[in-house]
């Protein structure tokens, strides 16, 4: 009989294993020595050690799934159970017993991890979900549809819900995007009716525009052309590929129309700058006309002056002010000297002058004659008094011939 401290083989060749609950038969042995029918079951205990062993790896390292581990250890304790090899059984059922713990662990560690992750997944959703029908009214038609592509793209990248909720958050998700893609198309095809609209309109105003270039009503045509501009300007945008085309037609008949008015008004100007040195020349030769020294002389030279000066035609207008002033001052001197003469001349005038002349002489030498009594009487008051009023009534009678002497009186 051979034996070792996990077994033994007795007289007849059956093999024995120590265990806690007693001595087990391993099996029969009749090929050889004790001693290898010991050392076989023992190699077959070590393998049961090595696959127990690569099995705690695998639970430990790998994401082996907690049913495949159940079915590994179940498989390695019907062997164990079964005795078919000498060693220490016991330690091995402990291991199996702590590994069936492990993995009922990691059972629950990734069933709390799964729940975890559901609820984390649950709540991403649902903020996706908060944020895509907020973005279903923005008008923001550019950002808000690329946010909502975002959003897809995230949604796909979450792990899925139960059934039920998932379904329902994934409808208000779509709910959410198609409300935006009708708003947006429903937007963009007022947006191209707007477009088209003023396509029409500036279509309208080209052509208008293009009539107008050729005009040389420069004063109307271009208040036209002004009004066209705010019409154009209110009339919002055409479509791109019609727009430029539409808006260079415009600005080139404008263009047109207004390189003519500045080549014209140029030439124009310059005809006024020569007509503005002619007429200062004319009204220095009218200044020299004063003072008036022969009214009649003055008034045909003045008259001359004026002939040439009608037919030279229109100055700068900024111009005009000053130099028609210096031809109205002169103007203005020969009709004061007109008027001095009439009134020189005019006989009824002077026969007015001539009689208030003679009653003014006669009164002066009334109170002096009056005077020269007072004082022979000896009356020096009634005299001074009358002196007073003589002074008065000179002054008058001063004053009157002076007016009679414009007369030639």
């Amino acid at each position: 009989m051979s034996s070792d401290p996990w077994g033994r083989v007795d007289e007849t060749g059956t093999v024995y294993v120590r265990t806690a609950d007693g001595e087990q038969v391993v099996g029969s042995w009749a090929a050889g020595s004790p001693e290898e029918a010991l050392a076989y079951f023992e190699r077959k205990y070590e393998g049961l050690v090595v696959e127990i062993g690569l099995l705690e790896k695998r639970v430990q390292t790998t994401d082996l799934s907690a049913k495949d581990a159940q079915t590994a250890i179940g498989h390695l304790r019907e062997q164990v159970d079964a005795h078919h090899a000498v060693g220490d059984l016991d330690a091995l059922r402990v291991r199996l017993d702590k590994l069936v713990a492990t993995v009922e662990a990691r059972r629950e560690e990734r069933k709390a991890q799964r729940a975890k992750q559901s609820d984390e997944a649950r709540k991403a959703k649902e903020d996706l979900v908060t944020e895509a029908e907020q973005l279903a009214q923005s008008d923001q038609w550019r950002a808000a549809g690329e946010r909502l592509r975002a959003l897809v793209d995230t949604w796909k990248g979450l792990p899925r819900l139960d059934r039920k909720s998932d379904d329902e958050l994934w409808h208000r998700f779509s709910h959410a995007r198609s409300a935006f893609s009708k708003r947006r198309k429903a937007h963009f095809a007022q947006l191209d009716a707007q477009r088209e609209d003023a396509r029409k309109i500036k279509e309208r105003l080209v052509a208008e525009a293009e009539a107008l270039s050729g005009s040389t009503d420069w004063g109307p045509t271009a208040a036209r052309y002004r009004e066209l501009m705010a019409e154009w300007k209110a009339a919002g945008r055409a479509q791109r590929e019609h727009e430029d085309d539409l808006w260079n037609r415009f600005r080139g008949a404008q263009d047109v129309f207004f390189a003519a008015r500045s080549s014209v008004f140029a030439e124009r100007d310059a005809e006024q700058s020569e007509n503005l040195k002619l007429k200062e020349e004319l009204a220095e030769e009218a200044e020299k006309l004063l003072p008036i020294s022969d009214l009649k002389g003055t008034r045909a030279a003045f008259r001359s002056i004026n002939e040439r000066w009608e037919a030279i035609g229109h100055v700068p207008r900024d111009a005009r002010p000053k130099v028609e002033g210096r031809m109205h001052t002169v103007e203005r001197a020969i009709q004061e000297a007109e008027e001095a003469e009439w009134r020189r001349t005019n006989p009824e005038a002077r026969a007015r002058a001539e009689g208030l002349t003679g009653q003014l002489q006669a009164a002066v030498d009334k109170l002096r004659a009056q005077i020269e009594q007072a004082r022979a009487q000896g009356n020096n008051a009634k005299a001074d008094k009358l002196e007073r009023e003589l002074e008065g009534r000179q002054a008058l009678l001063d004053q009157a011939l002076k007016g009679l002497q414009e007369f030639g009186g």
